[in-house]
């Protein structure tokens, strides 16, 4: 088992990319802190999976975009754990609007949950690592913060995970050699956001992905799994995304 007694943080991961994030580190052995915003009892149930996959697991309430709540996810970790060891920012949310429809409020508040809360939870993970003798980071950046995949009409998300992605590779250089840090940048994945599209929208997404569908939460977490297991990688963005962003021939 790779990860055998790891203490591996995965904010939001009562659903979606999470959930498969924190299973995934289950049948490595992992001890995993499920953290939730608001729903126990989806927390409890991936909580249980972990622990069928064969790992430990315990379910933290916190909304990542208030700090004080993200302080109190590591002091709870800490006390119920020990350590931190592994930390993957997941949390994420988008409000998808035309440019001069987008408020200043809707642009707050995907920053506070996608890099804001993120920031918070870096530094307290790298206080926490830095006294246990170092760790990873793996944040969940997108092909939309790529610079040359902005999207009209979703811009605050695109702009949320560019300063995600720009944030990964300074904080990397902050923190070596000790703390590796990367992000994985995920394109149209098959998870709650999938199913506020369109049939079109999604036929549209399948379409140009050269694999000719979209990318199943599962394989973004053996990405993640992947990273946390390297020692020589740090700063870097993977993409997994069929080659969604490989553009047109």
């Amino acid at each position: 088992m790779r990860f055998k007694d790891k203490v591996v943080v995965v904010t939001g991961s009562s659903r979606g990319m999470g959930r498969e994030i924190a299973i995934a580190f289950g049948r490595e052995g992992a001890k995993v802190v499920v953290n939730y915003r608001s729903n126990l009892e989806e927390a409890r149930g991936v909580e249980n999976q972990v622990k069928i996959a064969g790992g430990e697991a315990v379910s933290i309430q916190a909304d990542v975009s208030h700090p004080e709540e993200v302080k109190k996810l590591f002091e709870e970790t800490v006390k119920t754990f020990g350590r931190v060891d592994i930390l993957v920012n997941n949390a994420g949310i988008e409000r998808p609007k035309p440019f001069l429809q987008v408020t200043f409020e809707d642009m707050e508040e995907v920053f506070q949950t996608n890099f804001l809360g993120l920031f918070v939870a870096c530094q307290e993970a790298v206080k926490i690592m830095q006294k246990t003798g170092g760790g990873k980071i793996i944040n969940t950046a997108s092909v939309r913060g790529l610079d040359y995949m902005g999207r009209v009409g979703n811009m605050d998300y695109s702009a949320s995970k560019a300063a995600v992605i720009n944030f990964t590779r300074t904080l990397a250089k902050a923190v070596a050699p000790a703390i590796c840090v990367n992000a994985i940048a995920p394109g149209p994945t098959e998870t709650d956001m999938a199913k506020t599209w369109t049939a079109e929208e999604r036929a549209q997404k399948e379409r140009k992905s050269r694999l000719g569908r979209l990318m199943q939460p599962a394989e973004i977490a053996q990405a993640v799994l992947y990273l946390a297991s390297q020692d020589g990688i740090t700063g870097e963005i993977m993409v997994i995304d069929g080659g969604y962003s490989l553009g047109s021939d």
